[in-house]
């Protein structure tokens, strides 16, 4: 298991795009963000395809545009929350490279989401109470599927030396 593939999973607001970018960086490849690419693809953005489409729709475009990076040799890859619950996408991910869970505190998802609410659709609407109920439902949803990760990284963790230092435990 090379550090050729990285993919970050977690809750939205964890932290996944910021750190795919430093990533990218430091293994000196490319950094995708599955979100941007299915914005691309779809020519819409999240917002949309989940109001005109549904939930259901988007985890298949999302799911497909996953699969694309069979051929790829080295990125990282920031993926969507709901990614690795869906469609046998933790088991590929999981096969094709190195998976890592950033689990952020609930109080530093609901901080961050709280000014980007009109960027996210399954919170949209939501006051800051709200965003943190919902967020606590979705980590217990999600928690099985994320738990499945090779490597877990609590908030005090996620750093730029810890993600350096399990980086490069798997460098080839």
């Amino acid at each position: 298991m090379a550090a050729e593939k990285i993919f970050l999973i977690g809750m939205m607001g964890s932290g996944k795009s910021y750190w795919v970018k430093k990533i990218s960086k430091w293994i000196k490849s490319a950094g995708y963000d599955l979100d941007d690419l299915i914005e691309m693809n779809e020519e819409k953005t999240i917002a949309e395809i989940f109001s005109e489409d549904g939930e259901d729709y988007f985890r298949k475009a999302e799911s497909k545009i996953l699969k694309w990076f069979k051929e790829k040799k080295k990125y990282a890859l920031a993926t969507g929350g709901g990614t690795p619950c869906n469609q046998d996408n933790m088991d590929w991910m999981k096969k094709e490279g190195v998976v890592i869970w950033l689990d952020e505190s609930i109080e530093v998802l609901v901080a961050r989401l709280s000014t980007e609410k009109a960027h996210r659709p399954l919170i949209a609407n939501l006051d800051d109470q709200d965003i943190a109920r919902f967020i606590q439902g979705k980590l217990l949803e999600r928690t099985p599927f994320y738990q499945q990760a090779h490597y877990r990284l609590s908030t005090d963790q996620i750093t730029e030396s810890g993600l350096k230092k399990l980086i490069q435990k798997h460098a080839s």
